[in-house]
């Protein structure tokens, strides 16, 4: 790898553009050097690099198969169909060439056309893992899993450590719910394979997406005794030992994570979870705690240690966290909904506005949302802003229960006129909220009954 990024030839050619000069590159040479840059993600200097390899051998079909290969990097299929019909009578024995007239179909949305150029590619007898897997990818564009499975299958036999093929197989399998089947093929490739950690680790899959954890857990264990290093599997066995239950057993090996991670927040947010779930709220409030050491802007262990901190008894420790966490991502509506709960519940009922509007805001769908606003609104006494927003309100969601509340603003204002008036209506829509809105709006229980005697 370190060869590879330290390529000579490149440094060469960067050389030579930086200090204006002109040196000879041969045709294989330039090849070299546009792969290079391809491989690289850098199409500007793939671009650059053809065309000084172009001005050098004009007449290479080598180099222009580059630029029909950077041509399709750049998106530019204009040019790139103008060149492919040029080099078509040239370059039809060419695999390369074969390619990128399959990638160029693929591009445009025409898998068919894109595998009629794998086959006639197959035909050279060339790079045939890489036209299997390419087969493959187009029959799952084309929704037919059964002919992608037989393409991912043939490219591993090509190429036996494969393991986007492997990969893939496995997924086709699961697309055709052929699961035994797809674990039969797993285990026979796993027999010859023994040290595959693709396998181990769609073995692990395979059982975890079947609730058989204990068998999951073992995949993910041969896996782990091919290779310790491989943090993610510890996450995936310790997501096995959650799914039955086992919390101190996730967190053990979630402690094993710990030694190989450079950053180490959500690992202990995942141990207080755990330790959360086995009712253990001091060990939990004790990871959240050592998550937010390692990465103090790390919100979700600010929201989690609010919960905690409510269950304790700690409203105000629960406050504190939960408004932590809005200010680090003001965008989670579930954290804006605690954060006015939490207001509430400490009688900072004003500090709640900002939450509600941002709820409305949000989500204008959502009924409750609304009426919680406009009750808030009203128990500060805002009966105009209150008003406002009931007004709003009634034109998306038609219930009784905002007429009412409507209502009740209007004769706090001493506005009996629409007072009445939307009272009548919420009697229309729902009068069985009558007694319970007397209950809560005194107003009501004096104008109810005028109403009802007018309509009359």
């Amino acid at each position: 790898m370190e060869e590879f990024f330290e390529n000579e030839l490149v440094t060469k050619f960067e050389e030579m553009i930086e200090n204006n000069e002109e040196l000879y590159f041969d045709t294989e040479e330039y090849e070299d050097i546009i792969i290079y840059y391809l491989e690289m993600g850098d199409i500007s200097f793939a671009e650059t690099a053809v065309k000084y390899a172009l001005k050098l051998h004009p007449t290479s079909l080598e180099i222009k198969i580059k630029k029909f290969e950077v041509l399709l990097e750049l998106e530019n299929y204009t040019f790139a169909k103008e060149l492919m019909d040029d080099l078509k009578e040239s370059s039809m024995e060419n695999t390369d060439f074969l390619v990128c007239c399959a990638k160029y179909y693929s591009n445009l949305g025409n898998p068919r056309r894109a595998i009629e150029y794998c086959e006639t590619a197959l035909e050279l007898e060339e790079e045939e893992n890489f036209l299997h897997n390419f087969m493959a990818d187009e029959y799952v564009n084309l929704e037919d899993p059964f002919k992608a499975l037989k393409h991912y299958k043939l490219a591993l036999t090509f190429d036996q450590n494969d393991d986007y093929a492997l990969e893939n197989t496995m997924f086709c399998y699961n697309l055709l719910n052929r699961g035994e089947d797809g674990i039969d093929f797993l285990n026979n490739y796993l027999d010859k394979f023994a040290f595959s950690e693709t396998g181990w680790f769609e073995y692990g899959q395979f059982y975890f997406n079947r609730k058989n954890y204990e068998e999951a857990i073992k995949g993910f264990d041969y896996l782990l005794a091919i290779n310790s290093q491989s943090v993610g599997v510890y996450a995936n066995k310790a997501a096995c030992f959650e799914a039955m239950g086992e919390w101190l057993k996730a967190v053990d090996v979630y402690e094993e994570m710990l030694a190989l991670e450079y950053t180490k927040s959500y690992t202990f947010y995942k141990i207080g979870l755990c330790y959360k779930e086995n009712k253990q709220p001091v060990l939990a409030l004790n990871a959240f705690q050592k998550s937010l050491r390692d990465d103090p802007q790390f919100y979700l262990s600010m929201m989690e240690q609010s919960y905690i901190y409510e269950e304790m008894g700690g409203m105000k420790e629960a406050l504190h966290f939960a408004k932590e966490a809005v200010s680090l991502n003001d965008s989670n509506l579930d954290y804006q909904k605690r954060l006015a709960f939490l207001y509430i519940d400490s009688g900072k009922l004003e500090e709640s506005l900002a939450c509600m509007k941002t709820l409305i805001d949000f989500e204008p769908t959502r009924f409750y949302n609304w009426y919680a606003y406009s009750e808030v609104l009203m128990l500060i006494g805002d009966y105009e802003d209150a008003v406002a927003i009931l007004k709003k309100a009634t034109k998306m969601h038609n219930r009784a229960e905002l007429f009412y509340q409507l209502s009740n603003c209007y004769f706090h204002l001493n506005n009996q006129k629409d007072g009445r008036k939307s009272l009548s209506v919420a009697l229309e829509l729902d009068q069985d909220l009558l007694e319970g809105m007397k209950q809560k709006y005194p107003f009501i229980r004096e104008e109810a009954e005028k109403v009802k005697t007018k309509k009359k």
